[in-house]
């Protein structure tokens, strides 16, 4: 019973950690695309493209947690029958 329930924390450890890097990423790289952007050319896109970066991890974030639902119910579905 122990090793399943640590099983079962090392796993949503996972699916956070996940979801998390899902929105940092894109937010980063799109920040630090800003930024290099203002210094070589004088743009002002810093903050437009930030907000980009963490809209589309948003939606990355939902699409996956949406994919995890779906396949906890799966497999909850499984072990009824």
């Amino acid at each position: 019973m122990k090793s399943n329930r640590n099983g079962d924390i090392v796993k949503g450890l996972a699916m956070i950690t996940q979801l998390g890097m899902t929105v940092l990423i894109p937010a980063g790289l799109f920040l630090a695309l800003g930024l290099w952007l203002d210094q070589r050319y004088g743009w002002s896109v810093t903050v437009p493209l930030l907000i980009l970066g963490i809209l589309g991890g948003a939606k990355g974030a939902y699409d996956l947690a949406k994919g995890m639902i779906k396949g906890q119910e799966d497999d909850d579905e499984i072990k009824i029958r």
